[in-house]
């Protein structure tokens, strides 16, 4: 499960930007996660309240807002959108897709005290 790790990864980020900008403590952490990010939700949220016992984000809120994945077809040049990887193209059925939205996986923002 890398959703940890993640999370691991998210802490340390937070408890950097602590000591940067002298927040003493996280209330809610907003995460954007594109569809063709490879993770899963539900992992994020069980693997963030584990790692963040005894940590400046202790207790806080954790909010995922889902960001759909795109590509362009090289075949009919245009973005379309995709649900998940190696999808054909909607309008013209080629399978030759580059994609360009969608496997982020960042921190939007967060509320502080």
């Amino acid at each position: 499960m890398h959703e940890m790790s993640l999370c691991e990864s998210i802490v340390q980020i937070l408890e950097d930007e602590s000591r940067r900008q002298g927040f003493r403590r996280v209330l809610r952490v907003r995460l954007e996660i594109g569809q063709l990010a490879g993770v899963e939700p539900e992992a994020m949220h069980f693997g963030f309240e584990a790692v963040t016992h005894g940590t400046i984000a202790e207790g806080a809120a954790l909010e995922i807002i889902d960001l759909p994945g795109a590509a362009w077809c090289l075949a009919c040049s245009r973005t379309v959108a995709v649900t998940q990887r190696f999808d054909a193209c909607p309008y013209c059925g080629g399978y030759q897709l580059q994609v360009t939205d969608g496997e982020q996986l960042r921190i939007k923002d967060l509320d502080v005290e």
